[in-house]
């Protein structure tokens, strides 16, 4: 009999494609796809870690033989949903030197000069490579639309382009997968107040925050809007539940495994000749 985690867990977590997205209707403590209990997951993702450096090994090596094919992880949540803590657990068994993290921050002078992607697109992985974005393009109908930074007319044609964007990604090799971190309102509000309590954490703590959480309803509307218009069978939408941190990534490893192993990517043969090369070093003092 198979473990529930041997299922295809991007079939379990894909939002519909061109359906209304309603996100009260998910439970943000679930574990859907998940083995029994936390420490089977926490065994599993270790488990994991491995076979994911391993297909990034290959992944690199195949772009140095001028394989076009990367993966661009695309994280978006509530404030404290988890996108860094996703970084450090989940990519952070990565080589770094295959990887391009890129943390979207608010745009600078020089990047309000130019379009919204100006900035996404130089932060683009480069064939062989594994991306990630904590934020990104997404930002630019999210906080864009609650705090109307631009015109309603501005944003909405930004969806359009959103949509143009990821598929000449995916016409140039990219990978998508993007992972919507869903919180509950009671849960992101128990770990603003860790922040506060403990000294260690204190340091994430921004008073702003409170004022975002605030606006609650008006972002989880303008994420629902981005769900439903910005997705396609090439550029899908992942709901994970975010509450527990476990299954969160256990859910990303699971899911960048599985896009890893559908891409199958190989290293490659060369025409070196490794007779030669072995006479040449073995003659050598």
């Amino acid at each position: 009999m198979a473990k529930k985690s041997d299922k295809d867990l991007r079939g379990t977590l894909r939002l519909p494609i061109g359906e209304r997205i309603g996100l009260a209707g998910y439970d943000a403590r679930a574990t859907p796809g998940a083995p029994d209990g936390k420490n089977a997951a926490l065994a599993d993702t270790a488990r994991m870690g491995r076979r994911l450096a391993r297909l990034q090994e290959r992944l690199w090596a195949a772009g140095t033989a001028g394989d076009r094919r990367r993966v661009l992880l695309v994280l978006q949540g509530m404030d404290t949903s988890g996108k860094g803590g996703t970084v450090k657990h989940v990519i952070g068994q990565f080589n770094p030197s295959g990887c391009r993290i890129k943390a979207f921050k608010a745009p600078t002078e020089e990047e309000r000069a130019h379009d919204f992607l100006w900035r996404v697109r130089r932060a683009l992985p480069e064939p062989g490579e594994i991306g990630i974005f904590d934020r990104s393009h997404y930002e630019d109908v999210l906080i864009a639309r609650v705090r109307h930074l631009a015109r309603p007319a501005e944003i909405g044609s930004r969806y359009g382009l959103i949509n143009d964007f990821e598929r000449e990604l995916a016409e140039d090799g990219v990978t998508l997968v993007k992972c919507f971190l869903h919180i509950s309102y009671a849960e992101q509000k128990r770990r603003l107040l860790r922040r506060l309590d403990r000294p260690d954490k204190r340091w994430k703590f921004d008073p702003g925050d409170i004022d975002e959480r605030a606006l609650w309803p008006a972002y989880q509307e303008a994420y629902e809007l981005a769900l439903e218009h910005c997705a396609a069978p090439h550029a899908p939408w992942y709901l994970v539940p975010a509450d527990r941190k476990w299954y969160r990534n256990w859910a990303i490893s699971r899911l960048l495994l599985e896009h890893l192993r559908a891409l199958d990517p190989h290293y490659p043969r060369g025409d070196l000749d490794v007779a030669e090369s072995r006479e040449r070093l073995l003659k050598q003092t």
